[in-house]
């Protein structure tokens, strides 16, 4: 199986890591590489929602607390309030929203302002997530980007990775200098996400509906194109990576953590064979854990 999932990757252009695992019998896994730790891009977004809903159980943060974001004082996105030309208040818990379902990187940026960079640390070291860290939000990860590449701005600077002529810039994809993690951290996460045990049953039900309703389905959903399996995910691009990270949900009730990572060969805007290839990796595992 291992073979068939790695010969997928490689036919789309990419390399690969993997975990799949059953939500009900966490003995039966299938996994090419899940402990290397790689950038996660905006799969970032995910233990960001698991520490803010364990703060709002715990009362240290307000879900209903509002949030005034000026347009100058949000990063340049393809979506959500980055596009928006006037002052956005908003509260916690639909900036939540708005990071999840749209991957929204300016909702990110302040949620993660409220949480705190060292306190997302501490919360995700007690989720026991070995390899997972958050360095910066968005803002940060795209400053970073112009430095390496030398842009002038924030399209220049995706200009230049995604010009297969070029060579990428030293260390723009090193995970040592930006949000990362394995695909088994991602999978344990979703596991114990999906289980209750971090979270209280109102922001377990918040966040599994969240991913739920996600708006990108040409990844992971694209392996189960079926009405009756559910899935929930979150993916993450930036450059030639592509990835998601999910739970999906089979007619019957059997229930599969996975995450799929990838880096593909070229750093082209829009890769469909890498984003068809998570899906036919996915549903690989899975049916083999079925």
């Amino acid at each position: 199986m291992t073979g068939r999932i790695r010969a997928t990757f490689e036919d789309a252009g990419a390399r690969g890591w993997l975990h799949a695992v059953s939500l009900q019998h966490p003995e039966q896994t299938v996994e090419l590489d899940p402990d290397v730790v790689v950038p996660v891009a905006s799969v970032y977004k995910l233990p960001l929602l698991v520490a803010f809903c364990h703060l709002v159980d715990t009362g240290e943060l307000d879900p209903r607390e509002q949030l005034t974001l000026q347009p100058a004082d949000r990063i340049p996105g393809p979506t959500g309030l980055s596009i928006l030309r006037d002052p956005v208040t908003m509260s916690l818990r639909d900036l939540a929203v708005m990071m999840m379902t749209a991957s929204d990187n300016a909702a990110a940026d302040a949620l993660l302002n409220q949480v705190g960079v060292e306190r997302l640390a501490d919360l995700l070291r007690s989720f026991g997530l070995e390899h997972t860290q958050v360095r910066r939000g968005a803002a940060g990860n795209l400053n970073e980007l112009r430095r390496r590449t030398g842009a002038s701005d924030v399209d220049a600077a995706f200009a230049v990775l995604a010009d297969n002529d070029q060579t990428d810039p030293v260390g723009v994809y090193d995970a040592a200098g930006m949000a990362a993690s394995s695909a088994r951290d991602m999978t344990t996460l979703l596991a114990d996400l999906w289980s209750g045990r971090l979270l209280s049953d109102e922001q377990t039900a918040f966040a599994q509906t969240l991913m739920q309703q996600q708006v990108f389905s040409q990844r992971l959903a694209a392996g189960f194109p079926y009405d009756g399996v559910r899935v929930a995910g979150k993916t993450g691009t930036f450059g030639a990576l592509r990835h998601e990270v999910g739970v999906i949900v089979m007619p019957a009730g059997d229930a599969y953590a996975i995450a799929v990572f990838t880096h593909a060969a070229r750093g082209d805007q829009r890769l469909p064979r890498v984003d068809a290839a998570i899906g036919e990796a996915a549903r690989l595992a899975i049916d083999h854990l079925r």
